[in-house]
């Protein structure tokens, strides 16, 4: 049966843009190799040429180079082609993998949007409004028990202006108190027995 009807062959995975455009970069990589072949062979033919008198055997190298030339430049044609084909690819490759790049992007934040909102029905607004409530009334309650604790009890009552006035004169009698002679009385005492010990101990050598 399958001599008579043949068989379907299996289709094989759909070409891919990295694969084809690094077969294209490889096979013009193999075109610019041979051009760089010829241009040594053209070198040498020019220096052949330099070397030689007008005649039939300078017009026969000639010809060869003419050859050559015609190669090279059929080759230059070949590889510009396979350049732009490869350009062209890459920029279709990139493009093709930012609109892919863009909708993951998109498909994370819709998946981030439907989780804030299932998160956003869970906060019950009011109720953090009632706590901010309680606890502004439990700061005030606990300044107003501060303020109560620190309430003094059994204190004369006095004057501000007459405690003002015997600041003013502690004031003067500090600044113009001249006797020092207490000073002089400090100087002139005995010394302790405990200055005396400490002075007649050996200071250590280092």
């Amino acid at each position: 049966m399958n001599r008579l009807f043949g068989t379907t062959k299996a289709r094989g995975p759909a070409p891919n843009m990295t694969d084809s455009i690094a077969n294209l970069d490889g096979r013009g990589d193999s075109v610019e190799k041979k051009i760089q072949k010829l241009d040594v062979e053209l070198k040498r033919y020019s220096d052949q040429m330099k070397k030689m008198r007008d005649g039939p055997s300078k017009n026969m190298v000639k010809q060869k180079a003419l050859r050559v030339l015609k190669q090279k430049r059929a080759y230059e044609n070949q590889l510009e082609g396979l350049r732009n084909q490869s350009f062209n690819m890459e920029q279709t490759n990139y493009t093709t993998q930012m609109l892919k790049d863009t909708k993951t992007s998109v498909d994370a934040m819709s998946t981030g949007l439907k989780q804030m909102q299932k998160e956003y029905k869970k906060v019950n607004i009011d109720k953090i409004e009632d706590l901010h409530e309680d606890l502004a009334d439990m700061m005030e309650d606990a300044n107003e028990i501060q303020e109560v604790m620190g309430r003094q009890y059994g204190m004369p009552d006095i004057d501000d202006a007459d405690l003002e006035a015997e600041l003013d004169a502690l004031g003067d009698d500090l600044l113009f108190d001249d006797d020092m002679s207490y000073l002089d009385e400090a100087a002139e005492a005995p010394p302790t027995s405990l200055e005396v010990a400490l002075r007649r101990t050996p200071t250590p050598l280092n």
